[in-house]
């Protein structure tokens, strides 16, 4: 039986209106290929373009689609899939979302750490605002995962832009955004607060956090060497399930 070969990987981000955000995701695609032999386009599923459509027209052949997301959302479950499906290309296999991945909970640590967070420090774990359960629980699991790590408590909060009560949603009346936890924590007598960031780009949500009067701030995933593992074991899962399909 003739197995299924190497496949195109198109890399789909959210996007951003701060070219930082786009050029990071562009670095870890031309990373991405230099690493698997492949080609390999990124694409953003919404504010800026290429499109996913876009990004497949340069990609003939099969080809695997990674969301590079930290949580199964709107964007993961829904919106990808239906960008996907429009094109009307049968040969793209869509792979699992980055999410909750051990490795990507011990980088924001390694980030936080090279801030300058100290271990009696309060830590508080920012990760983008959502109505979705789905990506709330994804959230709270990467916080668990990084208060394990860390041996220590950490509280999780939103970043909330705009009106924090839009982010709480049925069920959660008590979300905050992060500034205001960080001054809870403080109010409660922690001498240092510092924030570990759950984002993958620098933006808005990132310079929200900076603002948010922490002591330290992580900076964002970015090109972390373990945003590579984990996009080249997204892309390897989907490819051996594919060929156990074929």
């Amino acid at each position: 039986m003739n197995r299924p070969g190497p496949m195109n990987l198109l890399l789909v981000a959210h996007g951003t209106r701060d070219p930082a955000g786009s050029v990071v995701t562009e670095r870890v695609a031309a990373r991405a290929q230099r690493l698997l032999g492949v080609p390999v386009r990124a694409c953003y599923a919404d504010v800026r373009g290429p499109t996913p459509a876009d990004a497949l027209a340069e990609l003939p052949g099969p080809t695997v689609a990674v969301p590079a997301f930290l949580a199964a959302g709107y964007h993961v479950r829904a919106d990808v899939p239906e960008q996907l499906r429009a094109t009307g290309r049968r040969d793209v296999v869509l792979a699992e979302a980055f999410g909750p991945d051990p490795l990507l909970v011990a980088a924001a640590a390694q980030r936080l750490a090279d801030a300058g967070a100290r271990p009696d420090d309060a830590v508080v774990f920012a990760v983008a605002a959502s109505s979705d359960p789905h990506a709330r629980l994804d959230g709270a699991r990467a916080a668990r995962r990084l208060g394990r790590l860390l041996g220590r408590p950490v509280t999780p909060a939103q970043i909330v832009l705009g009106d924090p009560a839009a982010a709480r949603g049925p069920g959660h009346p008590h979300r905050s955004g992060v500034a205001d936890v960080v001054a809870r924590l403080r109010a409660e007598g922690a001498q240092r607060v510092v924030v570990a960031s759950w984002l993958l780009a620098p933006g808005l949500f990132q310079r929200n956090l900076e603002r948010g009067g922490a002591d330290a701030v992580g900076a964002p995933l970015s090109d972390h060497p373990a945003v590579l593992d984990v996009l080249g074991a997204r892309y390897a899962d989907a490819l051996a399930a594919h060929a156990r399909s074929a």
